[in-house]
């Protein structure tokens, strides 16, 4: 995929599944007894995050037309 080629869309999906990834990793690290200092504001980053490219996901997936 060249750069020309990336649209909204296309950097909504790399954000939301780079974030997904960034909470598990958190999550699991505080499931094996790690002690993360800002576990909190750093899961609530990424659940924003999430929201917001799953907003740009919405939003700037071409949609087909309706069938006549």
């Amino acid at each position: 995929m060249r750069m020309s080629e990336w649209d909204l869309a296309s950097v909504g999906l790399v954000l939301i599944g780079s974030s997904i990834t960034a909470a598990g990793v958190i999550i699991a690290a505080l499931l094996m007894g790690v002690t993360v200092d800002n576990a909190p504001f750093l899961l609530l980053t990424t659940a924003v995050l999430i929201v917001m490219s799953a907003v740009l996901i919405i939003y700037k997936t071409p949609r087909s037309p309706p069938p006549i």
